[in-house]
């Protein structure tokens, strides 16, 4: 972790000191409400369940209803998950067993393995905005620099990564469906998350076989289909806008430091009252980065209550839609850019 001597920081930015105090301020809200935590959790999986059943009933007398349906129940689906993040940073229940069971119950419904997404969420937690430090649990970013030493392929495929179409088309159906069945980045020293990986593998063959001897192997796909392209999609997107924005905070090892990167490197993503509630409150982003054991539904009083925080970053949901495009790290002028903000080459 960088110090706080040093560092080059931003007009108006807090100093590392500041940022440190309001992540000391923060640790009063880390106290998980066990009954606030089981509602939360029943009233997200029944919605999603009710919903998922409704897609079921209409199949094959009105899909179009199933495709409509198909819209809330990602986004519940995408809620779940953020249930099961909360468990993998030890804040929905103030027990580790609970929180462990519940996140790998989880895991099942979300294509997650629950302790390999763990260590690998925790990983990004440790190097967020550190460009000395990239590449676990997070989406892969080239500095300007790094991405004019390429040749001609390394840029058409850094460029074809980068594609809005397969940031939240392709890349997302592959990472839920395919990476997390077999994650090939995965040393095989790591038993614990390779039973992790495994057991969730075996549950999910289970669920599917039922549901396959139940309705079909055709009516799953026209249910879970579109479902698991919507919300993995939805999850990519929350996860790329948190990070990835035009002032958002990168540093090499020296200048780098955690609670600044956690501040200035992670979104307070302004969405409206219901679009906040569906998402569980993962916008507040900053304010998760600088405590992860908050529970989400307590993120919302964290701003209400230390102003200093209402103003970090914020990122409106039409501002947003202009971060797609964002792909480059400038280290010169000290923000993401486009390609075609780049000098065009000779």
């Amino acid at each position: 972790m960088g110090g706080d001597g040093g560092l080059d920081r931003r007009p108006g930015s807090p100093t590392p000191a500041e940022a440190r105090g309001l992540a000391a301020k923060l640790k009063a809200f880390a106290q998980p409400d066990r009954k606030q935590s089981i509602a939360q959790l029943a009233t997200t999986g029944l919605a999603f369940l009710a919903l998922w059943i409704g897609m079921w009933f209409a199949v094959e007398h009105a899909y179009w209803l199933t495709l409509l349906l198909s819209v809330p129940a990602a986004v519940f689906l995408v809620r779940l998950f953020v249930i099961q993040h909360d468990c993998g940073h030890g804040s929905f229940f103030r027990s580790t067993l609970a929180n462990n069971i519940a996140g790998r119950i989880l895991g099942v419904v979300t294509l997650t393995p629950y302790d390999y997404w763990r260590r690998a969420h925790a990983s990004h937690h440790a190097t967020s905005g550190n460009l000395g430090r990239r590449g676990i649990g997070d989406i892969h970013t080239l500095t300007v620099a790094e991405y004019n030493a390429l040749g001609h392929w390394g840029r058409f495929a850094y460029r074809f990564y980068r594609h809005p179409l397969v940031l939240f088309g392709l890349g997302p159906t592959y990472l839920f469906v395919l990476k997390h069945r077999l994650p090939v980045d995965l040393p095989w020293s790591r038993r614990e998350m390779w039973l992790s990986v495994l057991a969730t593998n075996l549950a999910i063959a289970g669920a599917i076989t039922a549901l396959i001897l139940t309705i079909g192997p055709v009516g799953l796909m026209k249910i879970q289909g579109p479902v698991i392209l919507l919300a993995s999609a939805l999850g990519v997107w929350m996860f790329f806008v948190q990070h990835q924005f035009e002032d958002a905070h990168w540093r090499r090892d020296g200048e780098w430091n955690v609670h600044l990167a956690s501040l200035e490197g992670s979104s307070h993503y302004v969405l409206p009252r219901v679009l906040r509630w569906l998402t569980a409150s993962i916008g507040l982003h900053h304010v998760h980065h600088l405590c992860s054991r908050i529970p989400n539904y307590r993120l919302q009083d964290c701003v209400d209550q230390l102003p200093e925080l209402a103003q970090a970053r914020r990122l409106t949901l039409w501002e947003s839609l202009g971060c797609a495009r964002l792909a480059l790290w400038d280290e010169e002028r000290d923000r993401m850019v486009r390609f075609r903000d780049l000098p065009r080459r000779r």
